[in-house]
């Protein structure tokens, strides 16, 4: 499989009206990108923004897996993890040409310094559960193919965390996430930090 076979990526429809009607902020059409480890809740939390906002919801993986008709685990077996990461900057690069998207990333993203020059034309957010979280999310599940081979899921977990943190870090918020937080709560924590990092923040009346 090569990168060169990627078909135009099928963009989601026009966004429904935002659940919210009022912020105080204008985005401005911004993208906004969500970072961070498996499991940390960007599938999951990404569709609730999008919603708030009137945004469309993409997430890289799904539509990785629509482009080349397998599933993530079977194209790291196809093509190997290089390939894999080529195939994700492709199509972050053409989804970055779009305005008015929630995107959920892939966790390895963030490595490549080419991606960067992607994300930071929109707002990059890093969802931040601790090591213990994603254990409690990851440990059934079979998907993941960096996991695969893992002895101690927590330990493998911490490794890949430690090289990927200082890229991490580079995000316009960084959102702690704790056990307690519910998905509502993680998505009003960052549409109230919105606005501390714009840099044009307008108040936008009710």
């Amino acid at each position: 499989m090569e990168v060169t076979e990627i078909r135009s990526i099928p963009f989601p429809q026009c966004p429904h009206p935002p659940v919210r009607q009022s912020f105080m902020f204008d985005l401005q059409g911004l993208n906004i990108y969500l970072i961070g480890m498996m499991g940390c809740g960007k599938s999951t939390i990404g569709p609730l923004i999008a919603a708030q906002l009137g945004y469309s919801f993409l997430d890289t993986d799904l539509t990785i897996e629509k482009l080349v008709s397998q599933n993530i685990a079977e194209v790291f077996q196809t093509v190997g993890e290089p390939e894999f990461r080529k195939i994700e900057t492709q199509v972050l690069a053409e989804v970055s040409a779009h305005i008015r998207l929630v995107v959920a990333t892939g966790g390895g993203i963030p490595i490549d310094r080419e991606n960067w020059n992607h994300l930071h034309q929109g707002l990059v957010i890093w969802l931040d559960p601790s090591i213990d979280i994603l254990v409690e999310r990851l440990q059934d599940d079979t998907t993941r193919p960096l996991l695969a081979a893992a002895a101690d899921l927590q330990t493998k977990l911490a490794q890949i965390l430690t090289t990927r943190r200082h890229r991490y870090a580079e995000a316009d918020l960084h959102i702690p996430i704790e056990r307690h937080f519910t998905p509502a709560e993680i998505v009003d924590r960052i549409l109230a930090a919105i606005p501390t990092v714009l840099k044009t923040p307008t108040t936008i009346p009710d």
